[in-house]
Order: C-alpha cells, then sequence, then structure tokens
C-alpha cells in the first residue's frame, strides 16, 4: 500500500512558491521536500541578454553574496553586456567628433586666421634644434657631529 504524505508547511495550494517532490530518507519514509525557485542571471538593459560574468541567484540572496559575484569590473558592469557597452562607447566618441568638425568648418567657411600651419611651423623649429637635458646636480648633505659628544669630551 502507497505511503501518505504530509505537508511540512502550513500553505497547502500549488502556487509557484510552494513546489514540492517526493523525495525518500534514508529511514524507507516518503516525505516532500520543497524545491526553491530557479535563480536568474540580470539581463541587459539594452538589448535584454543574459550577462556573463554573474553568478545566477534569487534576490534574497543577493545581500547575503560578495561584489565580485554580482557585478563586472568595468564601467556598466552587471547593467550592460559587453556589446551594449561597446556601441555606446563609440557612439560617444563619433559624436564628439562630428562636433569638432563642425567647428572647424565653421571657422573655414568664416576666413578664421588659419592657427594650424602655424603650430606647425613652431613644431618644425623645435625638431630642427632638440634640446638635451642636463642631469641637475645633487645637494651636499653637511653632516654634523651631534652636540652630546662634544660636551662630554669636554667634562673629562
Amino acid at each position: 500500500m502507497v505511503q501518505r504524505l504530509t505537508l511540512r508547511r502550513r500553505l497547502s495550494y500549488n502556487t509557484k512558491s510552494n513546489k514540492r517532490r517526493v523525495v525518500r530518507t534514508p529511514g524507507g519514509r516518503l516525505v516532500y521536500l520543497y524545491v526553491k525557485k530557479q535563480r536568474t542571471l540580470p539581463k541587459c538593459g539594452q538589448c535584454k541578454e543574459k550577462l556573463s560574468g554573474i553568478k545566477p541567484s534569487r534576490p534574497s540572496e543577493r545581500p547575503r553574496m560578495s561584489r565580485r559575484l554580482k557585478t563586472v569590473t568595468r564601467t556598466f558592469g552587471g547593467v550592460l553586456c559587453h556589446r551594449c557597452l561597446r556601441q555606446r562607447i563609440i557612439r560617444a566618441f563619433l559624436i564628439d567628433e562630428q562636433k569638432v568638425v563642425k567647428l572647424l568648418r565653421a571657422q573655414q567657411q568664416k576666413g578664421a586666421p588659419r592657427s594650424k600651419p602655424a603650430k606647425a611651423k613652431a613644431s618644425k623649429a623645435k625638431t630642427a634644434k632638440p634640446k638635451v637635458d642636463k642631469p641637475k646636480p645633487k645637494p651636499k648633505t653637511t653632516t654634523t657631529k651631534p652636540a652630546a659628544k662634544k660636551t662630554a669630551t669636554k667634562a673629562k
């Protein structure tokens, strides 16, 4: 005859948090073993891909975990995946480059004095006469004898 199983907890409904499985103990009894929810990985904020390098965990376990298990040591580590972060960095760089190009074009259209060739001539003059750095002399330190020894020799 089949052994009857009794619940170990008060909740009797088959909910997501009350999953159970039947296990045979070493004594031969059948008991319920309560199964925890599956651990999840955080997802990228942009592409919703699972983040690599982070340990899967439940939210209640995370405060007890060390920092290195919860994040990646990089900018936006634990928030964005490496591909989205790379795209963001490149996009920011290209936007800054566009601003610089826009300013240079505006200066050229106005006919502003060209400052770049002047700098180039100055740099050529510097390259023609290279400066040689001479090592600085070390300051001399004077050694003095302690005054206590002098007074001791005078007293004798």
